[in-house]
């Protein structure tokens, strides 16, 4: 059975409403916890109910979010879930409208900030919670000399490392699995 791919964005009023730090947010709150209520989806990310439906309105008229009516005990409970796993979009899908061109950027570039805040928050943590993972966090950059094709190879390989563990069954052994968040980003640059 194939797996379900990431959405790729073309549209930049998707792209723009996909770049809000809250709604990126609960987007990531969605993946990692699965279908929640607007309630849970508050309680999680310490935002007012009437804030986080607000903006599940807007993830869902993007078509990012949608309700999942099965898991309601009555009417008046409204869950909701991811239409895809992830998003992907790239600023040559952008190209042609100096508009939607800024949009691309402005999300990439607030895409970043939030990867770099999560590694932040892990290294603003107190001692002993670091002392608790012991050396499993981990850093890692490299210089590669690669052509494009051997970029998206090399991309396409770490892809596929990380659907392998993002399928990966938890096992009942009774150990804590905590969310982990992996980010890794290879371009063109000079030292």
């Amino acid at each position: 059975m194939d797996e379900p791919q990431p959405r790729r964005i073309t549209d930049s009023a998707v792209l723009a409403a996909l770049a809000h730090p809250l709604r990126r947010r609960l987007m990531d709150v969605l993946k990692v916890d699965g279908p929640l209520t607007a309630s849970a989806l508050a309680e999680r990310t310490e935002q007012a109910v009437a804030n986080i439906s607000h903006h599940l309105k807007v993830l869902a008229g993007c078509d990012l979010v949608v309700e999942a009516p099965e898991l309601a005990r009555d009417r008046r409970e409204r869950w909701w879930r991811l239409v895809s796993p992830g998003v992907r979009w790239s600023n040559s899908d952008f190209d042609g409208d100096p508009a939607s061109q800024a949009v691309a950027s402005a999300a990439n570039s607030l895409n970043l900030d939030r990867q770099v805040s999560l590694v932040r928050a892990w290294y603003a943590t107190c001692e002993s919670e670091q002392e608790a993972w012991g050396e499993a966090p981990f850093s890692t950059d490299h210089w590669l000399r690669l052509t494009p094709a051997e970029l998206a190879e090399l991309g396409k390989e770490l892809q596929d490392v990380l659907a392998r563990w993002s399928r990966h069954k938890m096992p009942d052994d009774g150990q804590r699995r905590d969310p982990v968040f992996f980010f890794a980003r290879a371009v063109p640059a000079r030292p």
